[in-house]
């Protein structure tokens, strides 16, 4: 008959008053994990109009009120309010999936008050509590263990795959749990002085500012400056020539309208929501839009093992018989020594999962006439059973091997074994009350997930590193990094000089603290960093990462720090989330090249416009037309198929800048020739020319838009333009030829000069086409924007 497992009896802490409870509970704040509340409504507006594009469009509002031109401005107040909604909408529904994952510290604590045991919400806990600790229950603070024995899983807390055993004079930290008997403990931190909450501080406190944000602020920056020195000379020409204050006030703000990038940070998000809306469909759920922008450009992954790259779970890995035993003996066994009834640890359900199934029925049918289920405090579990009767007894090595006769193999395998990064059980078994024989060693171990390999290998055709970094010991970790192919040394801990070229697979043996401070490490020397995990000792990495990324059985704590959160099990979102962001990227790419190359032209054309014909070829309303025309319609670009790139996609605002102003020029010659073309051949008036300066410039960005998708590969290289851009492309251009055509704001052009217009900015077409790759390539845009797209097996990414 079972016998039940008796738990040595200690003086147990006579824990507190209500009164004293509740002195230390105001003195030192709840038990709980301190949390960044969300920024309001009107902040998070206000910040969103308090940025370099919102500026310049703020701007011009107010040049057009001075003006009196109330409607343009209005007309740029909503294109002002459309890049604010659409990023304010799509922040918020990510918060709100973030909202639903906060962290919480274990909801109820069984703590001794005023001399009774009572079940209390967690976050009442106090320094000097006694607290009762029991099966399946969670540590609500972290504890010194007074008296009985536990097995604790500290996995989610400190990355140690395994449980371990605690007794008196222990620590138990918050957010373990028991997964084997029972001890009572006296509180010693709570909240963020524990380090359950020190993990929580450091998540708070980490921070990696967007590339994205860097790359537009700088173009913005450059874009304005160049723009600015031309406004500033033919401002002062203009002054020269004598022409009045209101011409002159006019000319600024044409420059100005002709300035904004008006659709890019729209063109950000969007193209973001819409790849985060795609990503979500397979899996992977983002909780900043920005991550998107930083899974294109990862350089390097570090991943977590207990749960991320293992299945944190147990299995058997290795049998190991001695003294002339099988292994079918070394089973039989270990299963008489095990829960009958199916109810045991991870350990007997792995020894069970490893038996053949003959085995596991005649272990079931055997009768126990003793029963001693494991105790952390001897180490062992033991049975009496079977006809004839006989005693088994498996635990740690140490204490089954002072049971036993020596076996003179058994310390050379069991060095193998743990070598192997496996944790050994012995085995033990003979008379019911004669010598025990040591029957062999079983080895287990938390096996990798089946998708980790193929992740790793992914990864790296992708051009971006993975690198393991766990709490387990160096032995285990090595073990790990060698099943799913991560190639390099393991390091024990992570030096202070780490550097981006460490040739190292794996880091082991380190605390939160050294996983964050890894990855600032890594991101101070130029790397983009990913981080993957799953327990709360991974999030304070997790959210310093340019990209974190939390599994699907991950802690909410680790969730709620992560950029992407993985929601169906496996690593597959992993490759997916870098697939789609580079995708996104080059999405972008191919609009922002298209808006400075617009932004470059148009304000020399205006300088050299008014030098040529002594008037503004352009008003502030035909700049307000083509805003709404062509920036906003070409934001279709965010549809645009296209194919993700092998290697990590950074933003190169010099060169992207450089290759602007080369394909401006061009199209420069080309809009200012047909102007001047125009002008003579139909005797247009100011007028007149002021609306063939806006059709060719209509005319002409719909032929950069498709001359320039792709980068600096040829045009046929990127494929078939998507269905939305080809739509919004019609739309433009019936715009500005309804609008010319009829007189609607701008003076009416005939017929002939329209489709001369037409065919002009065809040729323009082919001229962009012809020169853009070896422009672009001469300004170092090669790696950036070519590359990806010569790789012909990579397959289309709609």
């Amino acid at each position: 008959m079972d016998a039940p497992l008796a738990i040595a009896a200690a003086p147990e802490p006579p824990g507190l008053t209500s009164a004293e409870a509740a002195r230390r509970l105001a003195a030192d704040g709840p038990n709980a994990a301190a949390e960044n509340p969300p920024p309001s409504l009107p902040r998070r507006l206000a910040g969103h109009l308090w940025a370099p594009v919102p500026w310049m469009l703020e701007a011009a509002i107010l040049l057009q009120l001075l003006l009196g031109a109330y409607a343009e401005a209005a007309v740029i107040a909503g294109l002002l309010l459309l890049n604010v909604v659409v990023a304010v909408v799509q922040e918020g529904r990510a918060d709100a999936a973030l909202a639903a994952m906060r962290t919480r510290l274990a909801p109820t604590a069984r703590v001794r008050r005023d001399g009774a045991w009572r079940e209390l919400p967690a976050r009442e806990a106090v320094a000097g509590d006694a607290v009762h600790l029991g099966l399946g229950g969670q540590v609500p603070a972290d504890l010194r263990l007074v008296s009985g024995h536990v097995l604790l899983d500290a996995s989610a807390v400190t990355g140690e795959a395994l449980p371990v055993e605690a007794g008196p004079g222990a620590t138990a930290p918050a957010g373990a749990f028991v997964r084997g008997g029972e001890a009572v403990g006296e509180v010693t931190a709570t909240g963020a002085r524990t380090a359950f909450g020190r993990a929580a501080e450091l998540v708070r406190a980490a921070h990696a500012e967007s590339g994205q944000a860097r790359a537009v602020m700088r173009m913005v920056r450059d874009l304005t400056v160049a723009n600015g020195a031309i406004v500033v000379a033919m401002l002062a020409w203009g002054h020269h020539a004598g022409l009045a204050g209101d011409v002159l006030l006019g000319l600024a703000l044409t420059a100005l309208l002709a300035s904004v990038p008006v659709g890019l940070p729209a063109m950000f998000t969007l193209a973001a929501a819409l790849s985060a809306k795609r990503l979500g469909g397979g899996g992977v759920l983002l909780t900043r839009l920005a991550a998107v922008d930083e899974a294109a450009a990862m350089t390097l992954l570090l991943s977590d093992k207990t749960g991320t790259l293992t299945r944190s779970e147990l299995r058997v890995e290795a049998l190991r018989p001695l003294g002339g035993a099988d292994e079918g003996a070394l089973l039989e066994a270990a299963l008489l020594a095990s829960a009958s009834d199916g109810a045991g640890d991870a350990l007997e359900e792995a020894i069970r999962a490893a038996a053949p199934a003959p085995l596991r029925a005649g272990a079931a049918g055997v009768a126990r006439v003793e029963w001693h289920p494991f105790d952390p405090a001897t180490k062992l579990s033991e049975a009496v059973g079977g006809t004839p009767l006989r005693r088994a007894v498996k635990g740690a090595f140490a204490a089954v091997a002072a049971r036993t006769v020596p076996e003179p193999d058994a310390a050379a395998a069991l060095a193998a074994l743990e070598g192997a990064g496996l944790r050994v059980l012995a085995v033990a078994a003979g008379p019911a009350t004669g010598p025990l024989r040591l029957l062999g060693l079983i080895g287990l171990g938390d096996p990798p997930r089946e998708d980790a390999a193929p992740l790793v290998a992914g990864l790296a055709a992708l051009g971006v590193r993975t690198v393991m970094v766990t709490g387990d010991a160096p032995g285990t970790a090595a073990a790990v990094a060698h099943a799913v192919g991560i190639a390099g040394p393991v390091r024990a801990g992570v030096p202070e000089d780490v550097g981006a070229n460490d040739a190292a697979g794996a880091f082991a043996g380190v605390l939160p603290a050294d996983k964050w401070r890894l990855v600032k490490a890594m991101q101070g020397r130029g790397l983009t960093v990913g981080m993957c995990g799953d327990g709360a000792n991974d999030a304070a990495a997790l959210r310093q990462a340019n990209l974190g990324i939390a599994v699907s059985t991950a802690t909410d704590v680790a969730k709620a720090a992560a950029g992407a959160v993985l929601t169906r099990p496996g690593l597959a979102g992993v490759l997916a989330a870098v697939r789609e962001g580079r995708a996104a990227h080059r999405r972008v790419l191919a609009y922002a090249l298209n808006s400075l190359v617009k932004k470059a032209e148009t304000v020399p054309l205006l300088a050299l416009g008014l030098a040529l014909t002594g008037a503004p070829v352009l008003t502030p309303l035909a700049m307000v037309l083509l805003l709404v025309a062509g920036d906003t319609l070409t934001l279709a670009l965010a549809a645009d198929p296209a194919r993700p790139g092998p290697s990590p996609e950074r933003w190169q605002g010099g060169a992207l800048i450089r290759g602007a102003l080369a394909l401006a020029a061009l199209k420069l010659l080309f809009t200012l020739g047909g102007l001047l073309l125009g002008r003579a051949v139909f005797g247009l008036d100011a007028a007149g020319t002021v609306s063939l300066a806006f059709l060719l410039l209509a005319f002409g960005g719909q032929a950069a838009v498709h001359a320039l998708r792709g980068g600096a590969a040829p045009v046929w290289h990127a494929g078939p333009p998507g269905a939305w851009l080809v739509a919004a492309g019609a739309v433009d251009v019936a715009i500005a030829v309804a609008l010319v055509w009829t007189g609607t704001g701008l003076a009416m052009l005939p017929p002939a000069l329209i489709a001369a217009a037409a065919a002009w900015s065809a040729l323009c077409f082919i001229a962009l086409t012809l020169t853009k790759t070896p422009l672009l390539r001469t300004c170092g845009l090669d790696a950036a924007v070519s590359a990806p797209l010569r790789a012909a097996s990579l397959p289309d990414h709609p």
